[in-house]
C-alpha cells in the first residue's frame, strides 16, 4: 500500500510539472514563435519610439531582440505606459517588459527577473537656475515645483523627497522634463542614465550638482508572478549573458555608466 501511495504521489507531481510547463509563457512563446515585450518608448536611452517609423530603439530593445534571437522566435514590441506597465504583464498582454525599477509595489502583483544593472535618482533643472539650486534641500521649499511622470518610481520619490514643494505629476505621453523645459516646473527627477542623455540633448538643461544620487535601485524585467518556468529561463539567460559580457558591452554602447 505504501508503494502505491508513493507512486501515486510521484504521478501527481509529474503531472503538476507538465501542467506548469504547458501553462508557462515559455511554452506559448515557443509554440507561437513570438516574444511579446511591453515597452513605453519614452525612456532614453532604454526605449525610444521613432514617431515617424513607429520603430523602437535603445538598450532595452537590444536586450529583448537578443533574448528573442536566443529563443529562436520573433520579437513584438507592445506599446504601454508606466501606469499600466504591471497590468499589461499580469493580464497577459505581453510576456515580459523591458527594464523597470524594482519596487515593493510592483512586486505585489508581478514577478521580477534577476537584476542586470542599477541606477540612482538625480534632479534636473534649467541652467539659468544654477545659482538657485545646488543641493537636494534647495528643492524641498514651499514655492518650488518638482515634476515627475505618473506611474514611475519618481512619482513616489517626489512626494518622499520634497514634502514642502509643489508636485507636478504629468501623465504620459507628457514627460516630467518637458515641464522644466516649458517653465511649468522648476525641476524634475529621473534616473542618472536618462539625465545624462537629456542634458546632452537639451543644452539649457543641467543636472543639479547634488552630493550624491538618491534611492539606488536595481533594474530588472517584469514577468508573470506565478510563472516560475518562464522566470527561471529568463534568469538563466541573464546569467549566461552576464558571463559573456553582453550587458557590459551594451551598457557602454548606450552610456549606462553615466554617474
Amino acid at each position: 500500500m505504501k508503494f502505491f501511495k508513493i507512486a501515486a504521489a510521484a504521478v501527481i507531481l509529474a503531472t503538476s510539472a507538465v501542467q506548469a510547463t504547458a501553462q508557462s509563457a515559455l511554452s506559448e512563446i515557443l509554440a507561437e514563435g513570438v516574444l511579446k515585450v511591453g515597452t513605453t518608448g519614452d525612456w532614453n536611452p532604454m526605449t525610444m519610439r521613432n514617431i515617424a517609423t513607429n520603430a523602437y530603439e535603445g538598450y532595452d530593445i537590444d536586450v529583448m531582440t537578443a533574448l528573442a534571437a536566443d529563443l529562436g522566435v520573433e520579437v513584438e514590441f507592445v506599446p504601454t505606459d508606466w501606469k499600466t506597465l504591471v497590468a499589461g504583464v499580469t493580464s497577459g498582454q505581453y510576456h515580459i517588459t523591458g527594464s523597470a525599477s524594482v519596487s515593493p509595489a510592483r512586486a505585489k502583483a508581478a514577478g521580477y527577473s534577476n537584476s542586470y544593472f542599477a541606477l540612482v535618482t538625480v534632479p534636473l533643472t534649467l541652467k539659468e537656475n544654477a545659482d538657485r539650486f545646488a543641493n537636494w534641500d534647495d528643492l524641498n521649499v514651499a514655492g518650488v515645483s518638482v515634476a515627475a511622470t505618473l506611474g514611475t518610481t519618481q512619482e513616489a520619490q517626489v512626494k518622499q523627497y520634497f514634502p514642502e514643494a509643489t508636485h507636478r505629476i504629468v501623465e504620459a505621453p507628457a514627460r516630467d522634463f518637458q515641464e522644466v523645459l516649458s517653465g511649468r516646473a522648476d525641476a524634475s527627477i529621473t534616473s542618472n542614465i536618462e539625465a545624462a542623455t537629456l542634458v546632452a540633448q537639451y543644452e539649457n538643461l543641467m543636472i543639479i550638482p547634488v552630493e550624491a544620487g538618491r534611492s539606488p535601485t536595481p533594474v530588472a524585467m517584469l514577468l508573470p508572478q506565478a510563472d516560475q518556468v518562464w522566470i527561471n529561463y529568463v534568469n538563466t539567460w541573464i546569467g549566461l549573458k552576464q558571463e559573456q559580457g553582453f550587458f557590459e558591452e551594451l551598457g557602454a554602447k548606450w552610456g549606462l555608466n553615466a554617474e
